[in-house]
């Protein structure tokens, strides 16, 4: 058998923090980011739709291990809404379907806001970037086809009013994975009775991570190579919920080679339960070493490690 051909690229690790453009898909998105750092591998943490910008966590390397761990974290938006007018996408770029006189007091959008916190169904739009047979669903909203969309539950955690210009006004909401917010607008908007659409949409948190950080890409370009690398976050950014536990060098080793350690220190954990584990590099600092999860037996099993080499000390070299 001949040699597995060399991967293409700089094995790169790490997270950026992207504020993605408009009009540009996510995976467009990461494609630039490969070509900027010529990492052999990336990608990200949960599509955001080309209409919106803002937070993306992009995973180079190592960090690709862990990106389901924000598929499922809740997000947030900031969102400008248009009240009075409807449209067919329930954004600005839709043909406008209704149109209808704003008689809405700051009373009753406050009601009409308290009554859209909480658990709730919501039937996607058929312009979100949900996929369909491997398509995002607006893949088939612009060529006229009709696909079927699954009502989901979701959680709206909490929604503010940070302001106010007559038919216009902008949101903080807060909410669960697979919140639709355009459907969350235009929800309201019929409560409301006069319809309303989304003007703006930027995501300024998933999970712990939020904008404050977060990377342009013509910020980037304009970048050196070493300062574009001083931009990524540490691999574990990415599992900031989970506990650590700090464990030896030699236990390093044993987890990294498939085996278990024994939990001393998280009283807290029940079966199941993940944590990740650091050990002490030859400096004296800690480094991440994976993710592991506490079985029956009291140990903690590895469910994602890094590669060997990701780590600052030399496993092959211990007793």
């Amino acid at each position: 058998m001949g040699q597995a051909r060399p991967r293409k690229g700089r094995p790169i690790n790490g997270v950026l923090l992207l504020d993605k453009p408009k009009e540009m898909t996510s995976n467009r998105a990461i494609q630039v980011i490969k070509r900027l750092y010529e990492a052999q591998k990336v990608g990200h943490t949960g599509a955001l739709d080309p209409l919106a910008t803002g937070l993306l966590p992009v995973c180079l390397g190592e960090a690709t291990k862990f990106s389901q761990y924000l598929l499922d974290a809740d997000k947030a938006y900031r969102v400008e809404a248009q009240l009075g007018v409807r449209t067919s996408t329930s954004d600005a770029e839709g043909e406008v379907v209704e149109q209808n006189p704003v008689q809405v007091s700051d009373a009753q959008l406050d009601e009409i806001i308290e009554q859209f916190i909480g658990e709730q169904t919501q039937t996607p739009s058929i312009y979100s970037a949900l996929k369909y047979e491997g398509k995002p669903l607006y893949y088939y909203a612009r060529r006229g086809i009709e696909v079927p969309r699954k009502t989901r539950t979701i959680s709206i955690h909490g929604i503010e009013l940070l302001h106010r210009d007559g038919d216009f006004v902008t949101l903080q909401v807060a909410c669960s994975k697979g919140t639709y917010i355009r459907t969350l607008v235009d929800d309201m908007g019929q409560a409301l009775g006069c319809g309303a659409h989304v003007r703006d949409l930027h995501r300024t948190h998933v999970a712990n991570l939020t904008d404050d950080q977060q990377w342009s890409l013509d910020a980037l370009e304009t970048l050196s190579d070493e300062q574009r690398l001083a931009c990524l976050q540490p691999v574990d950014t990415l599992l900031s919920a989970l506990p650590t536990q700090t464990i030896s060098q030699s236990e390093a080793r044993d987890v990294m080679h498939g085996q278990p350690v024994f939990n001393r220190t998280l009283d807290t954990m029940a079966v199941g339960d993940e944590c990740r584990l650091c050990a002490e590099n030859n400096d004296g600092e800690p480094v991440f070493v994976g993710v592991v999860a506490l079985r029956k037996d009291g140990k903690l099993w590895p469910k994602r490690v890094l590669a060997l080499e990701y780590c600052g000390f030399q496993l092959s070299d211990l007793k």
